[in-house]
């Protein structure tokens, strides 16, 4: 949908250091400067716009009385990765410096994505957490995020292999071309032949089916390892790095994060990756709130 008129928001198009963002600011006055929400909308890095979500944003700043600003990074693979995370980085850094330019509290400013939007909210606050020179994060919100690709085989992968819209195979097949990977190699990912067992081993206190509850893992099998292959471990590295797999980033990092919304589905691949993320954050006495939609899907 075009930014059109709206009778309770003044709506405009800008851009934040060369990044398309769309404005949404509610028409009433307010006694006070208000909260900010920054929306990076999901769809893989490579699909999806600030016009797609052109209704979500609405009924954002509508209901919640905040000055919405909603990111149009520049999508792969015409720009290519990591363009996309760095563009979400460039307009939340724009944000905070000039928040009281759009009438914004710059201490309540919040940072908000659905799926590869929630991989990319989760990057930028995990790169602001050691920044002094701009105010903090006063909260992140991630809404069914994708936060690791080392184990496809979590209990919510077996559970929804092949659930529409969003089966294991599209998703890795999806990365892969986001990250302009050879396709080839899916099915070795999907197996997990990408990670040495050293790895394995050292992110096990964190991506491992036990820390996931017992009633999420009704049905679920656990496999044998697969042989680590070199040849996909070399094509792959990027796929370890925090940048693709934020619930790999060190407890330094993850006990510095701001106050968490988590939101899962029941019938979605990614339901156990924002399940771990949600126990590590806790772990780390970080706030968290969760919510849950049991007939939810991606």
């Amino acid at each position: 949908l075009p930014a059109c008129r709206d009778s309770k928001l003044f709506i405009k198009d800008l851009h934040f250091d060369e990044v398309p963002v769309r404005i949404y600011h509610p028409r009433a006055p307010s006694a006070r400067k208000r909260r900010g929400v920054l929306f990076i909308h999901g769809g893989c890095g490579m699909f999806g716009s600030i016009r797609s979500f052109e209704r979500i944003c609405r009924y954002l700043a509508r209901k919640s009385d905040s000055v919405v600003v909603s990111v149009g990074y520049h999508l792969s693979p015409e720009h290519k990765y990591p363009a996309q995370s760095l563009d979400c980085l460039t307009a939340t850094e724009h944000f905070l410096k000039t928040a009281e330019t759009y009438g914004v509290d710059p201490d309540r400013i919040i940072v908000c994505g659905d799926s590869a939007g929630g991989t990319f909210a989760s990057n930028v606050c995990q790169e602001l957490v050691n920044r002094g020179d701009i105010p903090k994060i006063c909260a992140q919100v991630l809404i069914y995020p994708f936060l690791q690709a080392l184990n496809f085989d979590l209990p919510s992968y077996q559970k929804n292999a092949f659930t529409a819209f969003l089966s294991r195979e599209r998703l890795v097949r999806f990365m892969l071309k986001y990250l302009n990977k050879d396709c080839s190699m899916m099915e070795a990912v999907i197996a997990g032949s990408h990670v040495p067992e050293s790895i394995n081993l050292k992110y096990r206190k964190w991506i491992n089916p036990d820390l996931i509850p017992e009633v999420f893992k009704v049905g679920y099998k656990p496999t044998s390892p697969s042989s680590f292959l070199p040849q996909v471990h070399e094509e792959m590295k990027e796929l370890i790095k925090t940048r693709v797999s934020p619930l790999l980033a060190e407890d330094a990092v993850v006990c510095r994060l701001p106050d968490t919304c988590i939101i899962t589905c029941q019938h979605d691949v990614l339901r156990d990756d924002g399940l771990l993320y949600k126990k590590r954050l806790e772990d780390n006495s970080v706030k968290v709130t969760w919510y849950h939609m049991e007939k939810g899907f991606h």
